[in-house]
């Protein structure tokens, strides 16, 4: 099964990070590092992205309230 590798516009909108966030948090060894594929072209696997979603701690219910 082949993985799916996504370039940055999808990665960005998965993750609401923008470019300089996603690298700045890669120079930091917090994000996934991209795979290359091609001289001049890189992307993420999908799998890889979701996993570090998955990681992020979420807010409880009131929590969420609170910021009301």
């Amino acid at each position: 099964m082949a993985a799916t590798i996504l370039r940055l516009p999808p990665v960005s909108e998965l993750t609401g990070l923008s470019r300089s966030a996603i690298y700045f948090q890669i120079a930091q060894d917090t994000f996934p590092r991209q795979v290359a594929l091609g001289a001049r072209a890189v992307g993420w696997r999908h799998s890889d992205i979701q996993t570090w979603l998955d990681s992020l701690p979420t807010r409880t219910t009131e929590q969420s309230i609170r910021l009301l």
